[in-house]
Parts: C-alpha cells; structure tokens; sequence
C-alpha cells in the first residue's frame, strides 16, 4: 500500500512539474485554460521572431537612411501586419479574452488591438510611407548658414543646436529657427495629413472613436486624461513661477523690443530649438551668478573623457544595484557617434532585438554634460529591456508607456546629483550651499519643469487633430495657439496656415505618441523617493537625506526593489506594479513638488521682490481668424 502511494504521489509531483509555469497550486488548470497556454507560448514565440525581423529591418533603416532600406522596412512591417492580423482573429476566435485565466486574457487583450496593422494592405503601406518619408525629410533636413548663407550643409545635430545654445544674437537664433522649421516642417504637410486620415481610418477598425483615444487606452485608464489635466493644473502655479522669471531676466538681457514685459517667451532665446527646455542659456538667468553651478563638460575633457567612458559609468552604475551588464553585443553593434560615411536618425534611441539579450543604443553622441545625463537615460531602457526579456513577447514593454522614459530618467536623478558627480571624480564640491542649491535645482527645473507645458500641449494638438476638432485649415495657428496658451512661448516671426511646423519635432514624424514623456516627468520623482528610501538615501524633513541630492549608487536594496519593478514588464496593470514599488497606485505630483520646493519657495519670494508679473497674454504670431482657446 505504501508503494502504490508512493508511485501515485510521484505521478502527481511528475505531471504538476510538466505544466506550463504559469499554473499555480492555488488554481484549477482546466484543459481550456491549458491549450489556451499552449496556444500563447507557441504564438508569443512566432511574435518574438517578428519583432525581431521588423527591428534589424528599422535599425537598418535608422543608422543608414536610404530609400533602398526605407523600402525594405516597410516590406517587413507589411509582412509582420498580415501575420498579426490572422494572430488577432485567431485570439478571437478562442475566445481568449473571457478566458478564466488572468494572463491568458491579458495576452489576448492587447494582441487583438492591431494598430495599424487593422488597415488593408494598401493603406498599410500609403500610412508606412507617409511616416517613412516623414522621417528620412526630418534626418536629411540641412539649413544655410547665417553667417555664409551659401553654406547649406548644418544639421540639426550638432550644428544647429550648439549655435542655440551658444548665439546671443537675435536675428542669427531667428534665422536658424526659420531655417529648421520651414524645411522639417512645412513641406511635410500633405505626409502629415495621410497619416491623419489613415490612422484615424486604423483607430475606428480597432473599435476606438479616434487615434487620440487609441492612444490613450494604453494607460488602461478611462479617467487618464482627466488626471492629466489635472496633474497639469497642479503644476501650473510653479511653471508660472518659472515663466516670469525667465522673461523678466531675458528682458534685462535682450530689451524691450526683443521680449515684452508681459507677454510670451520668444522660444528662439531658450536654447533649445523647440523651447521644451532653457537649461542651455541657463547663464542668462542664474539666481546666484557668483555661484557657479555644476558643469562637468570642462572636467570630462580635462581627463580625456571618450564617448564610451560615457556609456561605460552608465554600466557601472547598473550593476552596482545588482543588475545586468551591458552584453558584448551591445559595445559591437551599437551607434554611439554620428558616422561620416552615410546619413542616420541622430535623435537618440534604445533598441531591444528580442533575441539572445541584443540590446542597442542609436545617438549622436559627444562628450559633455547634457550627454553624461542622455546616456544615464538610455541605458535606463537597455536596462528595462535586460530585466523583462525572460516574459514572453507579448509582455515585453512597460505597462504604462510612461513607464520606460521614467525608467531611464530616475537613473540620471542619481547619477547627476552632487553626491554622485563627487564619488566619479567630475566635481570636487560634496556638498552645496543652500545658494549653489537653489542654482542647481534652478537648471534641473529649466529642463524638467519647463517641458510639462511642451509634452502636454504637443499630444492636445495632436488629439484636437485626430478627433476632428480642429479644422485642417487652422492646424498650424492651432498648434501656436496651444504652445502659447498652455506655456507662454511663442515663434520669433508670424506663422500662417500656409506654414505647417508640427513635423519640425522628430516624435510628429515618427507616430510617437507623447503623453509618455509628460507622465514619466511625474512618475521618475515617485520612482526616485522610493528608491531613495530604500537605499537610505532620503528621510523627511532631514535636510542632510533629501530627495535632490540622493545617490542610489551601490544600494542593493534599492537595486532589488527596481529588478521586481522592470522584470514585471507588462504582465500586469501599472496600478498594481506601481504599488508594489512605491505604495501609491496613481500618477502624483506630488513628489516633483517636494523635491523641488526650496526653488519653489525662492522664485515666489524673488519674483514677488522684483514685482514680476506672471501669466502672459495671448500670442499675437498667427492669424487672429485662428481658433479659439484651448481649455483643459
């Protein structure tokens, strides 16, 4: 008798261990749930193997823009969109998605929403070349010199940028401003209003009202845009802040007759050539000018710093939290320097190739410190990308797209604090005074804060857009419209309808929606208060542990509770995962507003010391036939 009990409690241990992983103890697999497992691993591995095919296909395409690999790629995606849609239909067909089993509706969930792939053949490929031709116009755009304009061979990067960064002449900003957005802009308008049309026709054959609402069920969220006008309007009294003081201390500079009192921000004085961020003139309007902030640009080159030093620190700094290093494949097939041998896609990206841990970095890069911070960023997504990659392919993402760009910019919080710059031996400052302090946290909110207007309006365009509630006729004066009313910056010159600057900004060309970046600017301070408790780094109200000068670097612990965040991928909701990681289970501001306080306070009392006004008037650059206002 105790043999036979013993042959049958090996029989059962036996087939318990040859069910799928997925099946718990504490759960009946039924013989539906186990053939839909089935059905899913085998398919999950197909999916893997597209994935694969169409991102060697767009690497290609990205780091040598040719028509011959425009052509291929799109051959690709097309070949990929036929194979997704028969996946779709049979996940329907199965039934999937009422299946009993959470994965397995989950996995049914998000492959039956198609995307583009729901169009026919024919408009798959009109929409794969409008966005194609879109972006080889946006990585082959060169402008004329200002000083010789029979010099026609500046690109964006490094050309463009370094005399936005460095030029304190209006007419040359003007000229270089004019220049990027008539040639990346405008001539794209017939490309831009394909892919409006076709996406909007994908959107409706995927059950959605328009693309905007497509776009937006990814946050899985009925009430998510509510939330986010309402994180916006939270964060407005800070930006206004912000706002006036800049203007004002551009007005000291430049004069009356260049910036008014009262009224928008000129964007060609900021810097930067969509005025998302100001931190590079940040010169013209230090708090505390004798202080000097901290620029390791200098430092870097005194020790000879090389691009790859760059991405090596990144590496370091992983895998002193206990994660992955960067794989041999990465250094050997990565783009880490503009090439001088055929045009790229300079606009930094990570690649994940969804095979054998083949994980790539495409940018642009030089040796300074926007470049130190860039890097930290996208290592952050190799790193996501290293941590989800045993999920089956369907699970291989972010379950919130804001997720993956927090991720990469909760890094770079560690990696450019004081703390941190003084342990690599790019400072010799330990600790700031509260002056250099607020100097510090004055250049961070130059690009952190200054964005949250940006990356808010530039989806709000795009929404009014694709549901229709925008004329096509007053598409670009309703773009200025919106950067004006939502952030208080406006064109150097008139802009009319018969210009159309939207695809001057490289994620309008790509069909990248941005809500993410506006969310992971919220997300990375919830990210980095609970990693920073973690590692012991910050505890409230002592002013030696606070949140603007925490390094997680080393910390374990911290290093641990991230692996359980990433490694989760998209196999669950963001709510539940947030929770898990930070206790909350909402997008709060909460946490950027602490972090940034000391500033906060300072520009109140500065401001109201100055008598600066706050709050700009409406922009008088477009058509006053345009639309109305836009209000949230």
């Amino acid at each position: 008798m105790r043999n036979i009990s013993s042959f049958l409690l090996l029989l059962f241990v036996s087939l318990a261990l040859s069910l799928p992983s997925i099946c718990n103890t504490e759960e009946t697999c039924s013989a539906q749930v186990l053939q839909a497992r089935r059905f899913f691993a085998k398919e999950n591995e197909k999916l893997r193997e597209r994935y694969h095919a169409e991102y060697s296909a767009a690497y290609a395409y990205n780091t040598n823009v040719t028509d011959e690999n425009r052509h291929a790629m799109i051959a690709v995606y097309a070949e990929s969109a036929a194979k997704n849609k028969l996946l779709a239909q049979a996940c329907k067909e199965g039934n999937y998605a009422n299946s009993s089993d959470t994965g397995v509706r989950r996995q049914a969930r998000i492959l039956q929403d198609l995307g583009a792939d729901a169009l026919n053949a024919d408009d798959y490929l009109k929409l794969q070349n409008a966005i194609s031709a879109m972006q080889s116009n946006y990585a082959t755009t060169n402008v004329c010199s200002f000083r010789n304009q029979s010099d026609c061979s500046l690109t964006l990067e490094p050309h463009i940028q370094e005399r936005l960064r460095s030029s304190r002449d209006p007419a040359e900003l003007a000229w270089y401003w004019r220049e990027w957005y008539d040639r990346a802009g405008t001539p794209m308008r017939n490309n831009f209003a394909e892919y409006v049309r076709l996406t909007r026709k994908a959107a409706q054959l995927n059950g959605y009202r328009s693309y905007a609402d497509y776009w937006l069920h990814f946050y899985e969220d009925a009430d998510f845009e509510r939330q986010l006008d309402t994180t916006f309007k939270a964060l407005l009294p800070f930006y206004r802040q912000i706002h006036g003081y800049v203007r004002y201390r551009l007005r000291e500079h430049y004069g009356a007759d260049v910036v008014p009192a009262e009224g928008n921000i000129p964007m060609h004085l900021l810097g930067n050539m969509w005025g998302q961020s100001w931190n590079e003139v940040m010169d013209l309007f230090t708090p505390y000018p004798e202080k000097p902030f901290l620029e390791v640009t200098s430092e870097m080159d005194r020790q000879q710093y090389s691009v790859r030093k760059l991405f090596e620190l990144g590496d370091q700094f992983f895998q002193s939290l206990g994660m992955r290093a960067l794989p041999q494949s990465f250094w050997n097939r990565s783009v880490l320097t503009r090439p001088t041998d055929r045009e790229v896609v300079c606009h930094a990206s990570a690649w994940d190739f969804y095979q054998d841990s083949d994980v790539r970095i495409k940018m642009c890069s030089e040796v300074n410190t926007h470049y130190l911070y860039v890097v930290h960023h996208e290592l952050g997504h190799i790193q996501y990308y290293l941590q989800y990659e045993q999920q089956p392919a369907v699970f291989r993402g972010a379950p919130n797209p804001g997720f993956h760009e927090a991720v990469g910019d909760v890094i770079a919080l560690s990696a450019m604090s004081t703390k941190h710059l003084k342990a690599i031996d790019l400072t010799s400052t330990a600790r700031l005074d509260e002056k250099s302090r607020i100097n510090e946290l004055f250049k961070q909110a130059l690009g952190k804060i200054t964005f949250l207007p940006f990356g808010y309006t530039l989806d709000k365009w795009r929404y009014a857009v694709f549901r229709d509630e925008l004329d096509e006729s007053h598409w670009n004066c309703g773009f200025w419209q919106m950067r004006s009313e939502f952030g208080g910056v406006e064109p150097p010159i008139a802009r009319s309808d018969s210009d159309f600057d939207p695809p001057a900004k490289y994620h309008i060309n790509a069909d990248v929606e941005y809500l993410r970046y506006f969310a992971a600017h919220i997300f990375q301070f919830q990210f980095h208060k609970a990693l920073c408790r973690e590692a012991g780094q910050y505890v409230p109200g002592d002013s030696r542990l606070t949140l603007d000068n925490c390094d997680i670097f080393g910390s374990k612990a911290a290093g641990k509770a991230f692996i359980d965040l990433l490694s989760a991928g998209n196999s669950k909701h963001w709510k539940e995962v947030l929770k898990d990681f930070t206790g909350e289970t909402e997008m709060d501001p909460a946490a950027l507003l602490e972090y940034f306080d000391p500033l906060y306070q300072w520009l109140k009392q500065e401001n109201s010391r100055l008598d600066v006004p706050l709050g700009w008037n409406e922009t008088n650059k477009i058509p006053p036939t345009c639309c109305g206002l836009f209000s949230t």
